[in-house]
């Protein structure tokens, strides 16, 4: 009925923006966080740790909502996904603070997928384009929400509200689908790939430890983690091969627009993660502002984010995929540039409009990545292109998250002769307290390492530009208003 199919849609909303919201929040109150807890060596950690379970789990909670149904899997999903926030919040180390976020990675696989699969449930294809429009924009407005409102939670109040804050969103969507959504599951026979998901996350895992965590671990510890996670990786492409239902289908591989467009969502989940874990870092541990003015910085490329995805649908379809996804990612490596000159005392303002144009292109480059997947695939592989475009953007942020920590830990295991470079600046009364000159030996540190996480992402730009160049000249949406036309 309608006036329950609004209560489940506002449902669905709400579960949206709670994982819509949850890296942008978390990514401003890091620093400070960082400062409380210490041990910054494991900061990527935080990151990697959730977006690598995360993308584990959604082609499982898919499968999983086929056999059972989309409300126990969404309960249980979104269940975990608030124990993990909760026990975030309690967090005494960075190590605890690790731990959980996995356990919030592993719920939020649920979340987003689920909420997007109840809707195609309750509404008709026709109803279907314009609801999915409002969830688009629920993006859009955690995006922008996120950074400032980060900001403000530790600010005024505590950082642990960070991650409680979505206790009472997610408890309200829960109980509303509870009550007001009716479904009768049809379970379709599926076999679910928990040997791909296990040695996906076991291989993923060991080489990012052994990235990550290299400067610090001893010769064995560190060939035992490069050999064990490069023999579950080969083991896993073997697996692949031979189940029915993989986790990540060999066959998108063999045609070429896919191909492009996955391996441009994998490089633009890098792009994001350098900016959104790093950049807050930079403003307020090398430049010494508030998390307000953080907030602001990593605001703007949400903004533009989303202005620029509305103004590449249009220009896609006057022009051409490769059009729009080398003219983002120009901007990518300008806004790259831009972030590589950039000095303490440039300012927010520097960081602000180096992050806006870094939105310009990440909002083009992702809008042709999903759209040239989904003609590429035709319509009856639309759902597996996107799912697949979808997971390997989250690989892309996992790895990258990793790749950058272990840039930024060696980069201050060589610069300075101090084990705590970052915590002295995170935290405003010790940082005043210091001697000039010792602060500014700090800053000289930070500063460099995160340069060389800056260089990384104008390279990254470089490479969506290849891929870009590499599409199909002639291939545009056009042929997805064929395609449409013809099914």
């Amino acid at each position: 009925m309608k006036p329950e199919r609004r209560l489940v849609l506002a449902a669905t909303v709400m579960a949206t923006f709670m994982a819509a919201v949850e890296s942008t929040i978390v990514a401003t109150a890091m620093p400070t966080i960082v400062a409380e807890l210490g041990d910054f060596h494991l900061f990527s950690w935080v990151f990697a740790a959730y977006l690598l379970t995360q993308a584990v789990s959604v082609p499982v909670y898919g499968r999983l909502s086929d056999l059972y149904g989309r409300k126990r899997v969404f309960f249980a999903g979104a269940s975990l996904f608030l124990a993990g926030s909760t026990l975030c919040g309690f967090a005494h180390d960075m190590l605890s603070l690790i731990v959980w976020r996995a356990l919030q990675g592993l719920g939020a696989g649920a979340v987003q997928p689920i909420a997007y699969m109840i809707i195609a449930d309750i509404y008709t294809p026709a109803e279907r384009a314009r609801i999915q429009g409002y969830l688009s924009a629920i993006f859009g407005v955690a995006a922008l929400v996120g950074p400032s409102l980060g900001a403000l939670l530790v600010e005024l109040a505590w950082w642990p509200v960070v991650f409680w804050i979505n206790i009472p969103i997610g408890a309200t969507a829960i109980a509303m689908l509870a009550v007001f959504f009716r479904e009768q599951p049809r379970p379709r026979r599926h076999q679910i790939d928990y040997l791909g998901s296990i040695l996906l996350m076991a291989g993923s895992g060991l080489l990012m430890m052994a990235v990550v965590q290299a400067h610090s671990l001893s010769r064995l510890v560190l060939a035992a983690c490069l050999a064990l996670g490069s023999a579950a990786l080969a083991v896993l492409v073997w697996h692949e091969r031979r189940v029915a239902e993989p986790i990540l289908p060999m066959g998108l591989w063999r045609n070429r627009v896919l191909a492009l467009s996955c391996l441009g969502s994998f490089t633009i989940g890098a792009v994001m993660i350098s900016v959104s874990a790093f950049l807050p870092t930079y403003v307020q541990g090398v430049m010494g502002r508030s998390a307000s003015s953080a907030g602001i910085a990593l605001g703007a490329m949400s903004v533009s984010w989303a202005v620029a995805s509305i103004a590449a649908g249009r220009i896609m379809i006057r022009t051409s995929y490769r059009v729009t996804a080398v003219f983002g990612s120009i901007a990518l490596i300008i806004g790259g540039i831009g972030f590589v000159t950039m000095v303490p005392g440039s300012g927010t303002g520097w960081a602000a409009s180096c992050a806006l144009i870094v939105g310009i292109g990440l909002g083009f480059c992702n809008t042709t990545n999903l759209v040239s997947a989904q003609a590429a695939s035709g319509a009856s592989g639309r759902g597996s292109a996107t799912s697949s475009t979808m997971f390997m953007r989250i690989a892309g942020q996992s790895t990258a998250a990793a790749v950058c920590g272990a840039i930024v830990n060696s980069s201050l295991h060589f610069l300075s002769h101090r084990e705590d470079v970052i915590d002295p600046l995170m935290n405003p009364a010790v940082r005043h307290s210091l001697p000039a000159a010792e602060v500014a030996e700090l800053v000289y540190a930070l500063s460099t390492a995160l340069n060389h996480v800056f260089i990384t992402l104008a390279i990254l730009g470089i490479v969506a530009l290849a891929l870009g160049l590499a599409l199909p000249s002639r291939l545009g949406a056009r042929d997805i208003i064929v395609d449409r036309r013809a099914s």
